[in-house]
């Protein structure tokens, strides 16, 4: 059956759309050109809704300004509100990676607020002579400064979630460290036994290494904040009012809730997207660390029984189609695997940036595609590798203690008081034969039990020596 259509044109002609869709002819041909990824830009929210509250903003500051009248400028506000609060997103419908400098997705959000405004006027979708797309959304816009300035508002919002999930798998390591205070183990250096430490202590370092990332990620945030409404093509504000600029940052300032600030040269802001190759890059500090984390993980777990077998990972599901009984380190594994995704983004990102040209960067699609798979990636592997694996982390504690007795490591702790090379013969002897250092330092009698009792002790075997 044909579906009732309406007629719209652009400067390549008439096309035919289906009367029920909010989107118009230039998302018409951005589907028919772009069929890249199979996902549209209404998949990610915060974009969708961050391009709302540009549209916003221009239309009250071009109101402000007396250049857009009181009926018009309501009915856009309206659908931009709408917009911005979850409707209509399944209409923001081209696909995410796209030529044009996203001017495909400027011109589907155009489409979609006026037609949705039209309606409030009580006009059918495509009587575009009352309001039009870019006579009257687009009013002293250009893609060049929307999609960037949504781009980066839609980033802040969407960071928010990832720092949130950062904090809690902060606080859940946090957690483990208190509880396993007082597990002594042998650390290692290069894989090899090395000196004692608390399993507490190995635990503390994950939830510190998490609590910077999460201020490199606030630092990286405030230059994100900074953006060019008010640039139009290239910078230099044509077809906008001289106060239009701090005007319509000042709004959407104040509609988004974010601290937003236009920025002092509006040429270089259009062409730069180096804030963004530095949010990347913090990102991938972010995956690095986690992964390093995640191998540690796989490393103390390893076994049960030929491995290191130093902790017990919470069982999550079978481990293989062909050896019964078997039980991997699956939520370890997906976060690393997260973290290949993201230092890959982090290329592609810096290679976007680099191959911008002139007065403006082509490619901030891919840049702001490239980035929300890694916020939203980072924040879904986060939160599973908090619930699914670390709360239910368990210690094997005699383990640990056997291991902790028999280990040549401790011949470091006796440096202090045997010196260097009896410290070395105690180690290697303690290898070869099977006996403890303790049993090797008594019988040659280089400190009597006493003294050994008082140097082998938790406390100071896992801190600095304290004066007398």
């Amino acid at each position: 059956m044909n579906r009732p259509t309406r007629l719209e044109h652009d400067l390549l002609g008439e096309r035919e759309i289906p009367s029920n869709v909010y989107w118009g002819i230039h998302t018409l041909r951005a589907l028919e050109n772009y069929p890249i990824t199979g996902q549209s830009i209404g998949s990610y929210p915060e974009l969708v809704r961050a391009l709302a509250l540009v549209k916003q903003a221009a239309a009250r500051a071009n109101h402000r300004l007396g250049q857009l009248d009181e009926a018009r400028y309501r009915a856009i506000e309206e659908a931009c509100m709408d917009v911005a609060n979850g409707r209509l997103h399944g209409q923001f419908v081209v696909d995410v990676i796209q030529g044009g400098a996203g001017t495909s997705t400027n011109m589907n959000a155009n489409e979609v607020i006026a037609n949705l405004a039209l309606e409030k006027l009580g006009w059918p979708k495509g009587h575009y002579q009352e309001l039009h797309p870019l006579n009257h959304v687009n009013m002293s816009q250009s893609t060049n400064d929307v999609y960037p300035t949504a781009l980066k508002l839609a980033v802040v919002f969407a960071i928010q979630g990832l720092l949130d999930a950062l904090d809690i798998l902060r606080a859940d390591f946090a957690a483990k460290s208190a509880e396993f205070s007082d597990v002594l183990k042998i650390g290692r250096t290069q894989l090899q036994d090395a000196v004692p430490m608390t399993l507490g202590q190995e635990f503390s370092t994950y939830a510190v290494m998490l609590a910077e990332d999460s201020k490199r990620l606030r630092e990286a945030i405030t230059l994100i904040q900074e953006i060019n409404l008010g640039a139009t093509a290239i910078g230099t504000g044509i077809n906008t009012d001289s106060r239009y600029a701090k005007m319509v940052t000042e709004f959407l300032a104040d509609l988004s809730g974010v601290p937003l600030t236009a920025a002092e040269n509006l040429i270089e802001a259009t062409q730069d997207t180096g804030s963004f190759v530095q949010l990347s890059g913090v990102l991938k500090r972010i995956a690095g660390k986690l992964s390093k984390i995640c191998n540690d993980l796989r490393l103390l777990s390893s076994g049960p029984q030929a491995g290191f077998g130093e902790i017990n990972l919470p069982e999550r599901a079978a481990g293989s189609s062909i050896m019964p009984g078997k039980i991997n380190p699956i939520i370890p594994e997906v976060v690393n695997q997260i973290a290949f995704e993201v230092i890959g983004n982090d290329i592609t990102i810096t290679m976007a940036s680099e191959a911008g040209q002139l007065q403006l960067n082509a490619f901030e699609p891919i840049i702001g595609h490239s980035l929300f798979k890694s916020i939203e990636h980072l924040e879904a592997g986060c939160r599973t590798l908090a619930e699914n694996c670390v709360r239910g982390i368990t210690a094997n504690r005699e383990l640990l203690a056997e291991r902790v007795r028999t280990s040549a490591g401790l011949a470091t702790a006796l440096n202090p008081y045997i010196g260097y090379e009896n410290a070395t013969w105690a180690a290697r002897e303690a290898l070869r034969s099977g006996r403890t250092v303790a049993e090797l330092v008594l019988e040659k009698g280089l400190m009597d039990q006493h003294a050994l009792d008082r140097v082998l002790r938790p406390e100071v075997l896992t801190a600095p020596i304290q004066p007398e």
